[in-house]
């Protein structure tokens, strides 16, 4: 298993980080993507990288759009090109839900991380909340750039259109809330191709440990919920969203 889409810079797991990914370990996690969500978390992503277990993205969180510049962009270009523990651009995108920031703005940022993620070859990792056409319709400006939108939220059809365009769904521990129907219907429909599973730790526990903080560990609830849902073998399940990571973060 796979945990693409954590934030273990954040200060939730200051005090033993050690201990959260010998857990991530223990529970056969074999890679964990450290995800930048703004210019000091994409530094610290990178310093914590191994290339071994512990691999880096870099990018501003919608939230972060107006800190966006070409200066900042070219310096993780030349950090991307020079580091292969960077595997991803990111997370960045639209968000219509909580963001207060211009939504034009937010498009001149993630036109600028989709131009820079084509720029040294590596895939995007999207945030998108109540974006939907927008986010799609940026994301098509730069065909040839491998998309995942990330904590998959949106309905049914929404998740055709992406997968129809070539990108692919990422599900968290959302999909074992008791209200989360949808998206499981968004699950049983999802191709073997198309899927990743990730925590989004420290946010969104699954519902085993709702109200604890969440860590990598915990992604073996969303492969045993992927499983229950399309009524396969956690082993397949885990194996499938596995190679899915591997291949679209560069990691075989």
């Amino acid at each position: 298993m796979i945990d693409t889409h954590a934030h273990l810079m954040f200060p939730e797991f200051e005090e033993d980080i050690g201990q959260v990914i010998l857990r991530a370990k223990e529970a056969g996690i074999s890679g964990i993507i450290n995800v930048g969500c703004g210019a000091e978390a994409s530094r610290k992503s990178v310093e914590m990288a191994d290339g071994q277990f512990l691999f880096a993205s870099v990018g501003l969180h919608p939230y972060d759009s107006l800190e966006v510049t070409e200066d900042l962009m070219r310096e993780w270009e030349e950090l991307a090109k020079n580091d292969s523990n960077i595997v991803a651009i990111g997370e960045t995108g639209l968000d219509y839900f909580k963001s207060d920031i211009d939504p034009e703005k937010q498009q001149h940022s993630f036109r600028l991380h989709l131009e820079l993620a084509k720029s040294v070859d590596l895939p995007v990792i999207v945030h998108n909340r109540d974006a939907d056409e927008d986010c799609l319709k940026v994301l098509k400006e730069f065909p040839g750039v491998r998309a995942v939108f990330h904590c998959y939220g949106s309905n049914l059809d929404f998740a055709r259109a992406v997968w129809e365009a070539g990108y692919l769904t990422s599900f968290t521990g959302i999909i074992t809330y008791p209200n989360a129907e949808d998206l499981r219907k968004v699950v049983v429909e999802v191709p073997n191709e198309m899927f990743m599973t990730e925590t989004d730790c420290p946010y969104l526990a699954p519902q085993t440990f709702r109200g604890k903080r969440n860590e990598p560990s915990y992604v073996a609830e969303v492969v045993k919920k992927i499983a229950e849902v399309k009524a396969m073998d956690v082993s397949e399940i885990d194996k499938i969203s596995t190679e899915n990571a591997e291949r679209f973060f560069g990691l075989e």
